[in-house]
């Protein structure tokens, strides 16, 4: 455990009750203890009391405004659709006249979302048509509903339902006591049923008082989708990756909390929160961005859920017999805030993420390193562990790029301080793992330890740093250090500030090399309401934490990002690992799936969870090698490493209380199987690097579901135990304790996928029962691509900066094959002026074609082409030549293996960064 003996007894527990296990529900809302949610959920259907006011119409070039009115109440609203690029739409609905600024989401958006003209193309007396481009939207006056169509099919419905709610701002009227001899004032009576909810003013969870200044404030929609079948996304929970029907349980919540050993299988509130949805059918994909950071609940109703399966659904309702499937619908409902929501409308999922990722962002081309194997615990002890862990890799020949340090390293809980006992000599520490590639990566929390004398803690008492509480004066929590302060990333001043620290001069021992994890940022509060801060406290700007919660993770990690961006002058990619993420974290850091256990089925759900997260717009995803808490056997821990050498992330990582973890721990037969699975994962960083340039230029998940790269293949639909990178690499995880076999569905009727390690054709379309020795990991490359690899084994990523290339061809059934390969120096911002290559291959059977993909591009590097293996191929070719400007034309030797039409091309040792032709005769 970490130290807590200054810690009062109630963190203790708290503390006691990580390394104890089991999470403890209590400690965490359901929806009935939320009131705003228990109303909204009390709502019912076909109700709706708002109407548009078609007589108020604002045209704008791009826009359209109309005044919204509640009959029950009179109460108006401003109601605005955008016209945004692509085709799509964005809908804000605000009080026209409130009594208060409602908090609008910052932080969150790539820049103001490029807009384009707007016509308005019918009017009758019920409605307004708008178009833009192919798609339309019709505004119906009453009841209110829109009706969004992607060229002619109906994608989503907004108030379908009719379960819009807008809980306007209100004062609350306190009516006096009469004196003696005086008549009782009368009390006006509520302008709607809102006010007289228990919770509407004021809220009590366990022994926490939240008090509610500006009354209900709740804002909630419906959205239904006529042709989709299932729904996925609004990550984070522990659960399946078509979201469930939550007819009969709470809704899922989206509420960054810190979950000590969460549950899996439920809707429960985790570490981040990105309320955005894609729904999915056969007749195309739509998403919905519900842009609010106040606590958020999502209920999911219909679609293929209500006939059990997807198959049955469309049968049934294709040949008339049952009940036709109900329209899939998923109903928002946040706290506080204004109705802001970006409608995708498709037509596939592709569509779908190239144009949220136009609006929120994409996650920068990582640096190499941070692509390769990360060792962690919570804590390495001091330098000589440090140095120990280092030279067992080299030991057991076992390459690494990171290392890090939990907080233990800094003196007493303090960040940017180190432990003068322990850690003496940080910078030597870090020189030593610098001259072998390496980097080291240490933890950086938003709780300040409040003590005097500690330099953060001053600054930010005497500036007023700190988030405040209800009645203006500093906030102070409980966390790792004791007694805390936390920082509001919110005020521009103390981002500018926290940035400031991570200069190697303001941070003593650190370098270039040494990067950042941002933990405990949901924020976690140990004596707080669901151990986080009180709703009521007030961040910069007067806004409270109600409004802007799930924003703060978000605020930490854009501070940390500038930070290590102006430490090297703008010169070198930051890393950060971040646990409390929003919209819009994808641009500074990447996330893991938090404290999982060393337990099968939470092995099992980190493909899922990483799925969910790629498909909401974060691709730099992973879990906990090995499990945090609980020790894993030699079975799991080695399955483990094979899953994980697959997810975008690769960390192993153990809590302090756990056995060491390092992979040589166990026996010699696990020390090579753990060996050999990080070893694939570095033969294909070139592939990994590749993948990753591609999202940031094209918006695309890396790891995806299999039914994004085949939307029309219904049986894809659920599947959650294996995904695809990009569209090439089909990778289904061993799962399961004592498993010999597993079965793997091959999508694509037409597909070949040919197994990665035996080089060879393996199948085509369909389930088949693959046989999983030890020693296997499930890979199977498409045939029709081309994936780049380096095959020698070196102890970190840099150090195999010249070492040559091999391009892996796998033909589809017409023999063909594309590919692509990106290289840059791996670390700098040089690439965005031209300090790159980009290459495209091209595989026709009587040739094969390396072209730059972009000619701005001229990246110098030493490395050549060492190999290049073809599968599928149908006879060994009498002469393969090459015609190259730097080689001239020369004959290439090679290998030619009949049973496995396997052909290996030797040496052709041409510089990888130019172009070439080989010609098969």
């Amino acid at each position: 455990m970490k130290s807590l003996w200054y810690i009062p007894v109630f963190v203790i527990s708290i503390a006691l009750f990580i390394e104890v296990g089991g999470v403890d529900r209590t400690n965490f809302k359901s929806c009935d203890q939320s009131s705003f949610c228990r109303r909204y959920r009390a709502m019912k259907k076909g109700e709706s009391p708002y109407q548009l006011l078609l007589n108020t119409v604002k045209e704008g070039e791009s826009d359209l405004q109309i005044s919204l009115m509640n009959i029950k109440n009179a109460i108006h609203f401003t109601l605005k659709l955008t016209a945004l690029e692509n085709h799509n739409f964005r809908l804000q609905i605000d009080e026209a006249q409130p009594i208060k600024e409602r908090y609008k989401v910052d932080f969150a958006l790539n820049g103001e979302p490029p807009t384009r003209k707007l016509e308005v193309t019918e009017r009758t007396a019920e409605s307004i048509t708008v178009a833009n481009g192919p798609n339309k939207a019709v505004l119906h006056a009453s009841p209110f509903k829109i009706d969004l169509y992607s060229g002619k099919r109906l994608a989503i419905s907004l108030n379908a339902q009719g379960l819009f709610k807008f809980e306007h701002y209100r004062q609350k009227t306190n009516i006096p006591a009469p004196a003696e001899g005086e008549e009782a004032v009368e009390a006006p009576q509520p302008v709607d049923d809102v006010e007289s909810d228990i919770g509407a003013w004021e809220e009590n969870f366990k022994s926490h008082h939240d008090q509610k200044p500006h009354g209900p404030s709740a804002v909630g929609m419906d959205f239904s989708f006529p042709n989709a079948d299932y729904a996925y996304g609004i990550p984070e929970h522990a659960d399946t990756l078509a979201l469930k029907n939550t007819g009969t349980t709470d809704p899922y919540r989206l509420y960054n909390l810190d979950v000590f050993e969460y549950e899996l299988n439920n809707p429960m509130a985790l570490y981040g929160s990105i309320p955005f949805l894609i729904a999915h059918g056969t007749e195309g994909t739509a998403g919905v961005l519900w842009l609010n950071a106040a606590e958020t609940w999502v209920d999911i109703e219909g679609g293929a859920h209500k006939e059990g399966n997807v198959v049955s659904s469309i049968v049934n309702f294709v040949s008339g017999s049952g009940t036709p499937q109900p329209p899939l619908e998923a109903r928002f409902v946040s706290e506080s805030g204004v109705v802001d929501a970006f409608l995708f409308l498709g037509p596939n999922p592709q569509d779908v993420s190239k144009h949220y990722a136009e609006i929120t962002g994409v996650t920068p081309l990582p640096p190499l390193f941070s692509l390769g194997y990360h060792q962690c615990r919570w804590n390495y002890n001091d330098e000589d562990d440090v140095k120990g862990v280092d030279a067992g890799f080299d030991t057991h020949d076992i390459p690494y790029d990171v290392i890090w340090l939990d907080i233990e390293y800094t003196e007493g809980k303090k960040y940017f301080t180190w432990d003068r006992i322990k850690f003496p000599h940080p910078g030597d520490m870090m020189k030593n793992l610098s001259l072998k590639g390496h980097h080291m990566v240490v933890i950086i929390d938003p709780h300040i330890k409040r003590e005097g004398g500690y330099f953060v803690h001053e600054d930010a008492t005497s500036n007023g740093y700190y988030v405040k509480n209800k009645d203006g004066n500093d906030y102070e929590g409980w966390c790792w250090p004791g007694s805390s302060g936390y920082l509001d990333f919110f005020n521009p001043v103390v981002r500018d500030y926290w940035a400031s620290k991570f200069s190697l001069d303001n941070f003593p021992g650190t370098t270039l090399d040494t990067h950042i994890w941002n933990d405990m940022n949901e924020p976690s509060v140990f004596n707080g309401p669901e151990i986080t801060m009180p709703k009521d406290c007030v961040h910069h700007g007067g806004w409270e934490h109600r409004d802007v919660h799930n924003l703060y993770g978000l605020t930490h990690v854009m501070s940390t990002y500038d930070g290590l961006l102006k430490r090297s002058q703008g010169k070198l990619r930051p890393f950060i690992l971040t646990r409390s993420f929003f919209v819009g974290s994808q641009r500074f850091a990447s996330v893991w799936t938090g404290d999982n256990m060393a337990e099968w089925d939470h092995l099992k759900a980190s493909i899922p969870m990483c799925l969910s997260i790629s498909l909401a717009g974060m691709p730099f995803c992973g879990a906990d090698i090995g499990g945090f808490f609980k020790n894993p056997d030699s079975e799991l821990f080695y399955r483990w490493y094979q899953a994980g050498a697959f997810l975008p992330f690769m960390r192993g990582h153990a809590h302090i209380d756990t056995k060491r973890r390092e992979p040589w721990v166990y026996d010699q037969e696990t020390t090579l199987l753990v060996r050999s699975a990080v070893r694939k994962r570095y033969e294909l960083l070139p592939y990994w690097y590749t993948l990753f340039r591609q999202h940031e230029t094209g918006g695309l998940p890396i790891m995806r579901p299999i039914w994004y790269n085949y939307p029309k293949e219904k049986a894809t639909f659920t599947i959650e135990d294996e995904f695809m990178l990009g569209n090439e690499l089909l990778i289904h995880p061993v799962t399961q304790s004592g498993a010999t076999d597993v079965s793997v569905y091959f999508p694509g009727e037409k597909d070949l996928w040919y197994d990665l390690d035996a080089l060879e054709l393996f199948s085509g379309h369909g389930t088949k029962t693959v046989q999983v020795p030890k020693e296997k990991i499930p890979v199977y490359q498409r045939g029709g691509t081309i994936i780049p690899k380096k095959m020698r084994v070196r102890r970190s990523s840099a150090l195999t900066k010249d070492d040559p290339y091999t391009l892996q061809v796998a033909l589809n059934a017409d023999g063909l094959a594309t590919g692509s390969l990106y290289i840059d120096d791996g670390e700098s911002f040089d690439y965005q002026n031209g300090q790159f290559t980009s290459l495209n291959y091209f595989y026709d059977g009587t040739t094969m074609v390396s072209k730059l993909g972009d000619k701005n591009g001229n990246f110098v590097t030493k490395s050549w082409l060492e190999r290049i293996i073809v599968m599928g191929i149908k006879k060994a070719p009498s002469r393969i030549v090459l015609k190259s400007p730097s080689l001239g034309e020369q004959e290439l030797e090679s290998t030619f293996s009949p049973n496995k039409h396997l052909l290996v091309i030797r040496k052709p040792a041409v510089p990888i960064t130019e172009e070439w032709k080989i010609f098969f005769h």
